[in-house]
């Protein structure tokens, strides 16, 4: 209430000033205007009585000039008419005036001394008077002056009018200024304020459901942002707090972030973890004239962030959006994510040419095909070759830039866009512990074995001191590899290989996601039928797909079991939809493009096959759809299939039986994918298979709901409790127990 009546009293204060100073302006303007148009009311009026008078003193008749001055005596504002002489003798005057013009006034004198017009205001006999003397002539000498007087009181009452109207216009403004400042202040900040104080009462009580909403005045909207956050993690922090109480009453382990948190700053000793990745977490692009945030497709990003999140530190990446650099500082570096700022993104930049080479030539029409056994032949150039040099080199740089300062640094690199990075960085600084964690599969030695460079891409990455793959099966296969490749010294005991003085291990860590707490708000989205609606389709039955458009992800396969699947189960034409969410990837690579192409062939093919007037079977959406996006798809579908010719593990299976927290759905997955080995209730099929495949689809669609909900309960207690703080935990863990050798290997 204070500082509203003070704001209150604050804006009358400034209103009267204003009004009050307007006022004074205007009146000075009104009275000079006013006097103005006295003047010349006055000299018109002498100037038309100058003609007559002038021959009536020539001939000497005062009986008439008296008599002409008593013409103008009644006459509106016009006090009078009075006639002086050379000598300023008053010769006639109105008989108004005969007491107030009883001394000669000092425009008369100064007319006749100076033979100029002249006027004043003057106060005669209390009266407020304004006399205009004009000079009379005879033959061509003053001969006496005619003096036109006007009252002038209504100038004085006009002026008093005006202060009077300024005053009650400022009562009103100060009146209705004031109700609107009340209202304002009740409506905008009082009214927004209590809401969010009992908003956040409720949520400090555990009396909130549903989704908060916080007021969205602008005026508020960096406080709104704030406490949402900090609400945000309030409630994670007591969910976790429950969550922790309720495992310790079971005798369970449940990886939580703040676990990870605490776990990371035992084994780290509070130093920051360093990540390294091709992909960054956050891209912006710009839109126009505006920049925009986006989270790129994949599943490295989606598993990675969340960790970064809960333990701090860095993430070193390449920076590849058009507006990468305007929102770094100078050295690329800024604090992600933008709402909630918790870790460092360190910005790597490489020329088109170094990106081409690098990226798109050597590491995915090279190293992609050759460890996925999905029959596209690789392609090894030399001058790729050299390019994935220069940017591993580069990396190295970016990478001990940000080490400087730290002791006994720990450094998770990811994937095969790095195979001589753990070595580059091992030779510079041997205190460095660090792991490689390879996301995609590892190949026998013969297919291995086609690679060029395979030695030097073995040397580097045994640089590691942790080399980390999804399934034992991998392992077993790297080392085969460097067994068939490289001098070297193996324990298949500890599954760790020793190379000129430096000994790797090699474990499987199958990593994850991070599954949703119970307590965590879902975004509701649309039911089924409205989201067939709006994608121009209807049926009964709702399957799902999810990928990054890649040919080792068996989505022709995929629609080649479902259109075995309809010509098998006729029932099922017009019941049964499929929807593809494809996000485009890697699209200068002409293997990718063709791909896409394919596709869409193949999904108008089979749509053109079975077509009918608002159904199809199959619902291609090719762009790249953000989680909150997919989720009304995964919570709507009746089965979602995960088709890999060959992957390492395959996020999109568990994001999917995380998703569904109604215990419903079947997931269909490929024997050749990683999650098959820990999923077990999946219907797990062979992609190749066309016929084994459209037997999975009617089973699963045929299933009973009671085995549904069994199955799916078993394989969401597997991805919650095999989560992907778990996953980091286990990671940095065997990391931290190296032992390490102070002198590294030569290059």
């Amino acid at each position: 209430m204070k500082i509203t009546l003070r704001l209150i009293v604050s804006l009358a204060l400034v209103v009267a000033a204003v009004a009050g100073g307007s006022a004074y302006f205007q009146v000075i303007q009104e009275r000079q205007r006013q006097e103005e148009e006295i003047v010349r009311r006055s000299r018109v009026l002498a100037l038309s009585l100058q003609e007559a008078v002038e021959p009536l003193l020539e001939k000497n008749q005062p009986v008439r000039v008296q008599r002409l001055v008593e013409k103008f005596g009644n006459r509106e504002r016009l006090a009078g008419v009075a006639i002086y002489d050379a000598q300023a003798g008053r010769l006639a005057v109105t008989e108004s005036l005969s007491q107030a013009l009883t001394d000669t006034p000092k425009a008369v004198r100064k007319a006749l001394a100076e033979g100029t017009d002249s006027n004043q205001f003057a106060d005669l006999h209390g009266r407020k008077l304004h006399l205009y003397a004009l000079p009379l002539l005879s033959e061509g000498k003053t001969s006496g002056a005619l003096v036109i007087v006007h009252g002038a009181e209504f100038i004085e009452e006009r002026l008093a009018l005006i202060r009077k109207h300024t005053f009650f216009r400022v009562v009103i403004q100060m009146v209705l200024i004031s109700l609107v400042t009340l209202l304002v202040v009740r409506w905008s900040i009082v009214g927004p304020i209590a809401k969010t104080a009992e908003w956040m009462k409720k949520l400090r009580a555990g009396e909130l459901e549903g989704v908060l909403q916080l007021p969205k005045e602008d005026l508020f909207a960096p406080l709104a942002h704030e406490v949402t956050t900090f609400a945000r993690h309030l409630r994670a922090a007591k969910d976790a707090a429950g969550e922790e109480a309720r495992l310790r009453q079971a005798a369970e382990s449940l990886w939580t972030p703040e676990r990870l948190k605490e776990h990371l700053k035992t084994k780290l000793q509070s130093k920051p973890l360093f990540v390294v990745s091709n992909r960054e977490p956050y891209m912006h692009l710009r839109r126009g004239r505006k920049v925009e945030v986006i989270v790129p497709a994949g599943g490295l990003v989606t598993a990675l962030d969340p960790v970064l999140r809960a333990a701090g530190g860095t993430w070193i990446a390449h920076g590849a959006g058009d507006a990468d650099w305007e929102t770094a500082d100078e050295r690329g570096r800024l604090r992600v994510p933008v709402e909630d700022p918790s870790y460092t993104l360190r910005r790597v930049l490489l020329s088109k040419e170094e990106e081409n080479g690098y990226y798109y030539g050597f590491s995915n029409e090279g190293l992609w095909p050759l460890c996925h056994i999905a029959h596209t032949r690789p392609i090894f150039r030399s001058e790729d070759w050299a390019y994935y040099q220069k940017a591993n080199e580069k990396f190295a740089q970016a990478v001990l830039e940000e080490l400087e300062g730290i002791e006994d640094p720990c450094v998770l690199i990811q994937d095969y866009h790095f195979a001589l990075l753990p070595r580059l960085i091992k030779t510079r600084r041997p205190d460095a512990r660090i792991a490689l964690f390879w996301h995609i599969p590892w190949t026998n030695p013969e297919a291995f074995g086609i690679c060029p460079w395979q030695r030097e891409l073995l040397f580097g990455m045994l640089g590691a001191d942790l080399l980390g793959f999804h399934t034992q099966f991998h392992c077993n296969n790297f080392l085969d590899t460097v067994d068939r490749a490289l001098e070297s010294r193996i324990d298949w005991e500890r599954f760790a290989v020793t190379k000129e003085g430096h000994s790797t291990l090699v474990k499987p860590f199958p990593i994850s996601i991070a599954f949703p707490a119970a307590s965590q708000e879902q975004p509701s989205g649309p039911d089924r039928a409205t989201l067939l609606k709006d994608l121009g389709t209807k049926a009964r039955f709702l399957g799902i797909g999810v990928e990054r458009m890649d040919y080792t992800k068996g989505v022709l396969e995929r629609f080649r079991a479902i259109e075995r699947f309809l010509e098998k189960y006729p029932a099922y034409v017009g019941e049964f939809t499929f929807i593809q969410l494809g996000a485009p990837s890697r699209t200068h690579i002409k293997r990718y493009h063709d791909f896409l192409a394919e596709v869409e062939a193949e999904a108008e093919r089979i749509n053109w096959k079975f077509k009918a007037k608002d159904w199809k079977p199959i619902v291609y959406l090719q762009k790249h759809h953000s989680h909150q996006e997919i989720l009304p798809f995964f919570k709507l579908a009746d089965l979602c299939m995960v088709t890999s010719l060959h992957d390492g593990m395959n996020l999109v299976a568990k994001e999917f039986v995380a998703s569904r927290d109604d215990e419903s759905g079947v997931l269909i997955l490929s024997r050749f994918a990683g999650a098959s080995r820990e999923l077990r209730d999946a219907l797990i099929v062979n992609p190749y298979d066309a016929e084994g495949t459209a037997e999975a689809l009617r089973y699963a669609l045929e299933m009973e709901p009671e085995e549904k909900s069994s199955r799916m309960k078993r394989m969401r207690e597997v991805v919650r409790e095999n989560n992907i703080y778990r996953w980091v935990g286990n990671l940095v863990t065997e990391l931290t127990q190296v032992r390490l050798e102070r002198t590294p290997g030569p290059v």
